[in-house]
C-alpha cells in the first residue's frame, strides 16, 4: 500500500496470530483495517470467547480515543493484516480530511449502539435487578472513597434512561436493596453501604 498516504503515515502491518492489543491493557489508538482479518476476543469465566471477526473497512478499540479507557477485549490478526493506527488527535486530523470515512465509522457506531441497545432489553427482560445494581455500581465506583453516595432522583432517572424503563421500577428496586442494607437512603442521597453484596448481583456469575 506504497501509494496510500495515509497507510505510509498510520499504516502498521500485524502478521498471522500477532496480538495486537491485550484485554485490559491500556492504550490511546484505534484502528481501521486496511487489509486482513481481526479477531476480537474476551475472557469470560476462565476461557478464551471469539466476539467476532472483524475485515476489511471494520474498525476496533475506538473506546481508546473516547474515553482511554482500559481495552475491554484482545484484538489478534488472523492473517497478514494491515492497519490504519489513529490516535485522538490523528483521528480528528484524517476525519477532517475525509468526509467518507467519517460517514461510515459514524454509521457503523449507530449500527453498534442500536444492535448494544437491543442486548441490554433483552437482558434487561431477563435479569432487571442485575442491570440496576450493575448501574448503581458502575456510578458508586466513580466517586472517590469518602464520597460514596450518589442524588437519589437523577440517579433513578438515568437508570431509567440507560435501561428504557419506567422510573416506577427502578425505584422498586433500589428500594429493595435499601430493605436489604445494600444502600441507604437520607434525603435525596443514596449511599453505598455494602460494596460486595451489591457487586455480587451485579454480577450474578461472580458468586
Amino acid at each position: 500500500m506504497a501509494d496510500n498516504p495515509l497507510f505510509e503515515k498510520y499504516g502498521q502491518t500485524f502478521g498471522p496470530g500477532k496480538v495486537i492489543f491485550g484485554e485490559g491493557e491500556s492504550g490511546d489508538h484505534m484502528f481501521i483495517i486496511q487489509t486482513g482479518q481481526v479477531k476480537i476476543s474476551k475472557r469470560i469465566g476462565g476461557r478464551e470467547h471469539e466476539l467476532a471477526v472483524l475485515d476489511k473497512g471494520d474498525f476496533f478499540g475506538e473506546m481508546a480515543i473516547v474515553s482511554r479507557m482500559a481495552r475491554t477485549a484482545t484484538a489478534t490478526a488472523v492473517n497478514s493484516t494491515q492497519l490504519l493506527a489513529f490516535d485522538r488527535q490523528g483521528f480528528m486530523g484524517m476525519i477532517e480530511k475525509n468526509a467518507k470515512i467519517a460517514l461510515n465509522i459514524i454509521d457503523k457506531l449507530c449500527r453498534r449502539l442500536q444492535n448494544a441497545n437491543s442486548q441490554i432489553q433483552l437482558m434487561f427482560q431477563t435479569n432487571q435487578r442485575s442491570l440496576i445494581a450493575l448501574n448503581l455500581y458502575t456510578g458508586f465506583g466513580e466517586k472517590k472513597a469518602d464520597e460514596q453516595y450518589l442524588p437519589l432522583d437523577r440517579t433513578i432517572e438515568s437508570i431509567a434512561l440507560n435501561l428504557e424503563t419506567p422510573t416506577e421500577l427502578v425505584q422498586e428496586h433500589v428500594n429493595s436493596f435499601i430493605r436489604d442494607g445494600i444502600v441507604s437512603a437520607k434525603g435525596n442521597a443514596i449511599w453505598l453501604m455494602n460494596k460486595k453484596d451489591l457487586y455480587q448481583i451485579a454480577n450474578p456469575g461472580s458468586n
